[in-house]
């Protein structure tokens, strides 16, 4: 996607605040990530995209993020989770179902990490 408004238009997405630091590698969640992305401005902030789908839930004692679970929904294929980590609401679906309160740790491949130029808001 060219922007977080077409982003979010094309599905539901984790639109989170990044900082990339060189080609394939930015900086969100408090942590380095290895990413796909190239042609941005060393230390530009970006808006980086992760698919509900493409969150692995893990053990949070081996994850590079870690955060709360708030709330679980079924949606008939999938559970639907809301967590609280580094200062941001994840959307994970999962075919597995994590109770609220247990602390998860979350995992994405570079491939499934999306770099976006920030969105320019006039006013």
């Amino acid at each position: 996607p060219k922007n977080a408004f077409v982003a979010d238009f094309i599905g539901e997405s984790n639109i989170i605040d990044g900082v990339m630091h060189a080609d394939c590698l930015v900086e969100f969640a408090g942590q380095k990530f290895k990413c796909v992305d190239t042609g941005f401005g060393r230390l530009e902030r970006v808006d980086v995209v992760i698919r509900p789908e493409d969150i692995k839930v893990v053990s949070p004692e081996r994850a590079p993020i870690t955060g709360v679970v708030e709330s679980v929904i079924f949606k008939g294929v999938h559970f639907e989770m809301i967590v609280d980590a580094h200062g941001y609401k994840w959307m994970i679906h999962s075919t597995r179902s994590e109770q609220p309160g247990t602390f998860i740790g979350m995992e994405v491949d570079p491939f499934d990490i999306h770099i976006m130029h920030k969105m320019e808001v006039e006013g």
